[in-house]
């Protein structure tokens, strides 16, 4: 099981990056969450196998149709107990 903490800079709000994000993840089986930040970047944290993160972060690089991803910084982190779903944070 791996943990991450990702910030993703550039054109991702209002261009449905988080609700991409959600299902993306959720078709892959992780966990976690994300949500928009006040300085217009985007941050989540999902946990899951490592290949089907690793997945999560090519995805995270490329991002929805509309969006403009300039960078992508990934932590990793303890993994955590049993959640239950991955969702957008508000």
């Amino acid at each position: 099981m791996k943990r991450i903490h990702a910030k993703v800079t550039g054109r991702v709000q209002g261009v449905f990056y988080r609700a991409s994000t959600r299902d993306v993840a959720k078709s892959l089986g992780l966990t976690g969450w994300v949500k928009n930040m006040p300085d217009g970047s985007v941050e989540l944290e999902a946990q899951g196998p490592e290949d089907k993160i690793e997945k999560l972060i090519v995805w995270l690089n490329q991002g929805p149709p509309y969006s403009r991803v300039e960078n992508v910084s990934v932590t990793e982190l303890p993994a955590k107990e049993e959640e239950g779903d991955f969702v957008v944070d508000f």
